[in-house]
């Protein structure tokens, strides 16, 4: 993707992210409704932070380009990354319903998100129900989501959450539009960040790494991930897949 289509078009009917099959199509009268809700557009380098944790939220985003993370932190510097954010992933709801944001969201590599100011919500629900509706189908997805992570770090193996994790990501980077010809993804993730996302030391993370590569299950090379026995990796994650339904893009 070339650095002027990395960023969100002047106008919602012009985005070519709505073309991927994962997306529902909206009509033109919701299309003109998210142009009227969205204030603009934010670049974001990698590593820099989107959401600071323990701040009031003052802005919702969706993602257009790049990769994200939700994430906490204790005291002592200790992370847990709670998930990670794709092309069209709607953020900062968790917001309007605490005073401040009980997370943060960094920039996993450089990303560019379309801006929403919280006090249109309401608006948008009254004007559209139906836009309204897909913003909670999209909460409760987060929170099937979480309750799969709850499982992984709760009582999945090492091996076994490693295998549920790139089967997560790559099939969720697949429907949005990421998949090479070859069927490899983008992974940007570092052994570091799969760790502070499944619990684990990062030695065991690189041993286990290593191993389910040296088994052919998949391969991790230049930044991208393959696949090459996703059915064994579901056998191992006890992971068992279903079609992922089109989501709406707000």
């Amino acid at each position: 993707m070339t650095a002027a289509a990395s960023r969100p078009p002047s106008f919602c009917a012009d985005c070519t992210l709505r073309l991927q099959p994962g997306f529902k199509p909206l009509t033109a009268e919701e299309l003109a409704c998210v142009q009227a809700f969205r204030t603009g557009q934010q670049a974001v380098r990698a590593g820099q932070t989107v959401v600071p944790e323990h701040r009031a939220i003052d802005r919702l985003y969706t993602v257009f380009s790049g990769w994200a993370f939700r994430y906490k932190t204790l005291a002592d510097g200790r992370r847990q990354i709670l998930n990670f954010l794709l092309p069209g992933d709607f953020v900062g709801l968790q917001g309007e319903f605490a005073q401040a944001a009980t997370y943060g969201v960094e920039a996993l590599t450089a990303l560019h998100l379309c801006v929403f100011p919280p006090q249109g919500l309401w608006d948008l629900y009254y004007q559209q129900p139906r836009l309204g509706y897909a913003i909670t189908w999209l909460s409760a997805t987060q929170e099937r989501l979480q309750d799969e992570i709850l499982l992984t770090v709760g009582r999945r193996n090492a091996a076994e959450r490693i295998a549920m994790l790139l089967i997560h990501l790559w099939r969720r980077a697949e429907r949005v539009g990421l998949a090479d010809a070859d069927g490899s993804v983008p992974f940007p993730l570092t052994q570091q960040h799969i760790a502070d996302a499944l619990g684990l030391s990062l030695v065991h993370t690189n041993k286990t790494l290593r191993r389910l590569e040296r088994l052919g299950l998949h391969r991790l090379h230049g930044g991208r991930l393959s696949l090459l026995d996703p059915e064994a990796l579901e056998r191992i994650a006890d992971y068992h897949t279903q079609p992922m339904r089109p989501a709406p893009l707000i």
